[in-house]
């Protein structure tokens, strides 16, 4: 965990998943509108859960573009990336189509925050998620958390050291 952890003034009520918690489920569209689940994401493959503050911002298209510079390392037959944020459906899928991004981007957007809130990465002040990344397995537990504050980067070593426990 980072300085902004599970016990952070800025979180939500709920706590962070930690390693072998069971992650809350999630039911949201994605940047097309489609509904996915984290129960059906999951049934066949893990999944890495990228949370982040805000479409076409400097840090999250930076963050996100690294990712899918090595898509076939985060989405393979073992594990699919799936980004979260609380902008819109339409945002995301400007931006998705803007930067080539070819993993599902789902919207938080309403009502509000549920599912960011449920991780415990809500900043429930400014309205948006912290920078919470969650590998979840095919048993709906976590396998490996990381949260940052929303102006720190998430280091994409430690993503390539998770998705390599599965």
């Amino acid at each position: 965990m980072s300085p902004a952890g599970p016990d952070s003034p800025r979180h939500g009520a709920a706590p962070v998943p930690r390693p072998g918690d069971r992650a809350p489920d999630l039911v949201l569209p994605d940047q097309y509108g489609e509904p996915t689940s984290l129960a059906e994401a999951v049934q066949d493959r893990a999944a890495l859960l990228v949370f982040f503050p805000f479409a076409f911002s400097a840090i999250c298209t930076g963050e996100l573009l690294e990712v899918q510079l090595d898509i076939d390392r985060f989405s393979n037959d073992r594990v699919q990336v799936h980004g979260i944020s609380c902008d819109s459906t339409y945002a995301l899928r400007v931006w998705a189509a803007q930067e080539g991004y070819r993993f599902p981007l789902l919207s938080d957007f309403w009502p509000h925050g549920e599912v960011c809130r449920a991780f415990g990465v809500l900043d429930e002040e400014s309205g948006h998620p912290v920078r919470g990344t969650f590998l979840v397995g095919t048993d709906q537990k976590v396998i490996w958390s990381l949260v940052h504050g929303p102006e720190e980067e998430r280091p994409i070593g430690l993503l390539h050291e998770a998705v390599a426990l599965l």
